[in-house]
């Protein structure tokens, strides 16, 4: 029997003032369950709450939370949320991402191309909640540009530098590369200043809050997101539902999220090709509309209803259990 009023903590590393894709995630999640739950979000846990179940995004950064909660309260729940690095790099060489996984009662993934990363012991305990995001009405397109834009911080893993190079390969006069994120990393920083003062085709717009980065989104012909590595870019799910085409590097969390068929990939790091589908998405109506059909045909997948009901139905079974937390599951 679920047990209405329970306490849920909800353990991000990322916080309002990161504004990255982790922290929409915990905070969209911690919206959901209060309607009825009683919900903490925490950046860690130190048993500062007693939870009756502990959800916590990114199974090393919150390595020592699960530890701690799982030693603390050994019965109950913990929810482990996978994210880009933790799939396609920690689980596999750090020791505390794979205590977390362990300890966790379930693994949760945001896009189901993860699954072939975890070891055949884990994959029971793995579940697929895609994320959502509610559906804009897309705006009606610039006759003087054609706005490719960027999301994401300036940082390694979303490889910002191939958006940069690709700003400079592309030959349509229309098209201008708009670039939105603060910069984690110094040096791409610096690499963003500089671009604008060579291409006049790329603007870095620097950090923008949530909701005027999506109105910014909505307006553009495209998206791009060229990441490295990812678990499941809640970017992608923002483009789609407010009716805007994504051209995407060609790595699992990406797939994942648009399928194996979809018409917009490029090979990660190759500005390139980047830019020729850029150009063919500026010039090819027929192809342009074959991504919007495509995308489009994605996007009840990233229903907020669909994201919330997967949510509460994995808690309230995991609530409802006597003892969820599976003690000897062996990593291999």
């Amino acid at each position: 029997m679920v047990q209405q009023g329970a306490r849920i903590a909800i353990v991000s590393p990322a916080s309002a003032r990161e504004n990255n894709g982790n922290w929409q995630t915990a905070s969209r999640w911690a919206r959901f369950l209060r309607g009825r739950y009683r919900v903490d979000l925490l950046q860690e846990w130190h048993g500062q709450c007693e939870p009756d179940l502990l959800v916590a995004l990114h199974a090393r950064r919150s390595a020592a939370s699960v530890a701690a909660f799982a030693h603390a309260f050994p019965a109950r729940p913990i929810v482990l949320v996978l994210t880009g690095t933790d799939l396609y790099r920690d689980i596999a060489t750090s020791v505390e991402a794979q205590d977390s996984l362990r300890d966790a009662s379930a693994l949760v993934l945001l896009q189901s191309a993860g699954l072939a990363e975890l070891a055949p012991g884990l994959r029971a305990k793995a579940f697929v909640i895609h994320q959502s995001a509610p559906a804009l009405r897309p705006a009606a397109p610039s006759r003087r540009h054609v706005d490719i834009c960027m999301i994401g911080h300036l940082r390694p893993e979303k490889d910002p530098q191939t958006f940069i190079r690709a700003a400079g390969l592309v030959r349509d006069a229309r098209v201008r590369f708009l670039h939105i994120g603060g910069a984690l990393d110094p040096e791409l920083g610096a690499a963003a200043n500089a671009a604008q003062e060579a291409c006049t085709r790329y603007r870095w717009l620097g950090a923008l809050p949530h909701g005027a980065a999506r109105q910014r989104l909505k307006r553009c012909h495209a998206m791009v997101i060229a990441s490295r590595m990812e678990g499941g870019a809640n970017v992608i799910i923002e483009a789609v539902t407010c009716g805007v085409p994504v051209l995407a590097s060609s790595i699992s969390g990406n797939r994942g999220m648009l399928g194996e068929d979809y018409a917009g990939y490029f090979a990660p790091g190759d500005a390139h090709a980047l830019a020729r589908l850029v150009e063919r998405s500026s010039l090819e109506p027929d192809f342009y509309q074959l991504l919007r059909r495509q995308c489009a045909a994605r996007a009840p997948l990233f229903d907020p209803a669909a994201e919330r009901a997967a949510l509460l139905d994995l808690v309230d079974n995991l609530l409802s259990r006597e003892s969820a937390r599976p003690i000897d599951t062996e990593i291999t």
